[in-house]
């Protein structure tokens, strides 16, 4: 369900538009709880959360799945956690349609730029930085595969 206009964006022009829109939601909170409507673009489906997907270092059950479509990332996710299943789906929202080579060198910005460092426990912060890695792995590997 990405809209067109984001299909021909840099990973780094969408990274800024995601900011820009979050933080006109006034508040860390409010925005961490505005996540969710990410959740149905990305969802992974139950039938599909195998163990092979688990992120480990996640303590909430978090899957994470990958595919290359015409030489564009696609993930989907899903998490036992609501709050989580917001987090992660923003993640793999950023990086869906992304080329690999741009998801391999581009950060994340989101939770330090929309504040949502302050309200996130260390915990959760370590279990997004596993999804990360876990994104930055696909992407590596098509590379290697010339995907």
């Amino acid at each position: 369900m990405m809209d067109e206009r984001m299909q021909t964006m840099t990973l780094q022009e969408r990274q800024t538009e995601l900011i820009e829109g979050l933080n006109l939601i006034g508040s860390p909170h409010e925005r961490l709880a505005a996540l969710s409507s990410y959740v149905p673009w990305v969802l992974l489906p139950e039938a599909e959360r195998i163990d092979t997907l688990l992120v480990p270092g996640c303590v909430s059950r978090v899957w994470v799945h990958g595919t290359l479509v015409a030489g564009r990332s696609q993930f989907r996710c899903a998490a036992d956690s609501p709050m989580v299943a917001g987090l992660v789906a923003l993640l793999c929202h950023l990086y869906s349609q992304a080329l690999p080579a741009e998801v391999s060198a581009i950060e994340p910005e989101l939770w330090e730029k929309c504040g949502l460092v302050k309200v996130l426990s260390p915990t959760r912060l370590n279990g997004l930085a596993a999804v990360r890695q876990r994104l930055r792995a696909m992407a590596e590997a098509w590379q290697v595969r010339g995907g």
